[in-house]
């Protein structure tokens, strides 16, 4: 039983490692777009 346990923590942190890596590339892209349409020529 705690063998099972244990496998699914591994799962479940590699789950949430690449939920967490997706919305870190989502929050990087939009900053960029930001950073892109924000530029005003003076």
């Amino acid at each position: 039983m705690w063998d099972n346990f244990i496998t699914s923590l591994g799962i479940m942190g590699k789950g949430m490692g690449g939920i967490f890596v997706a919305i870190l590339i989502i929050v990087i892209l939009v900053w960029l777009m930001g950073k892109i349409g924000s530029k005003k020529e003076d």
